[in-house]
């Protein structure tokens, strides 16, 4: 009897072990889901923000759960796409208006210092250090070292991050960029506060929001001539 007793001990012993192997097992994949849900939720939410959008989290779950559980939905596919297309053009063209004004007061400001060149473009182009080399055509490949900000400071895009200049052709650039490189020496630096027209317009570009004027300061470390140009 004592021995049966023993055997029932061991039998429940290891069904109770594999149920709470089971059991923590599923808590397991559980949290993985529960993570996965959550990082998912991060990025939706982070693209939401940028765009300006608000968004009323119930409907946001209902019709999410419904697509997940292949429930009836209120719209097609394709009536949502239109309404989040029509949501996110109102929300870029009402940041492209905030945009275009804090852009034109800065410029307005920023043009009044006698140290900024104030170009018929509009372009506003500030001597750091004078060059002693060439000045580059409109058709030349120059070699840059460069930090682009927007005008509270954020950075876009930088080589100095990547510790290597590069070559850029001045044809193949946003039109501040090649008219503000094209006022440079070789050896020369300079600051360029690029409006929203000579750079990346209503659209924007990554980081740069619609109508957004951008800084840039310049190294011209060289010229290099273009395929066209050596070959002459």
């Amino acid at each position: 009897m004592k021995n049966i007793f023993c055997g029932f001990l061991v039998f429940f012993g290891a069904v109770g072990f594999c149920s709470a192997a089971g059991i923590a097992e599923e808590a397991r994949r559980g949290n993985e889901k529960a993570e996965m849900s959550y990082a998912f939720g991060m990025i939706v939410g982070a693209d939401l923000l940028e765009a300006g959008l608000e968004i009323n989290y119930d409907a946001f779950i209902r019709g999410f759960r419904e697509v997940m559980e292949n429930e009836e939905t209120r719209y097609t596919m394709d009536e949502a796409m239109a309404m989040i297309d029509a949501a996110f053009e109102a929300a870029q063209a009402e940041i492209g208006e905030q945009n275009r004004a804090l852009g034109e007061s800065f410029l307005a400001e920023n043009g009044n210092r006698p140290e900024v060149i104030v170009t018929p473009s509009g372009l506003q182009y500030e001597v750091v250090s004078e060059g002693a080399g060439e000045v580059p055509g409109p058709a030349d490949v120059v070699l840059v070292h460069y930090r682009g900000t927007t005008i509270d400071g954020a950075v876009f895009d930088t080589t100095y991050e990547r510790g290597a200049p590069v070559e850029i052709p001045l044809e193949r650039v946003i039109p501040g960029w090649s008219e503000g490189l094209r006022m440079m020496r070789e050896g020369g630096q300079a600051r360029l506060y690029i409006p929203s027209d000579l750079a990346y317009g209503e659209w924007g570009a990554g980081a740069i929001g619609p109508n957004s004027v951008i800084i840039f300061d310049v190294e011209l470390l060289a010229i290099v001539r273009s395929q066209i140009l050596a070959d002459d």
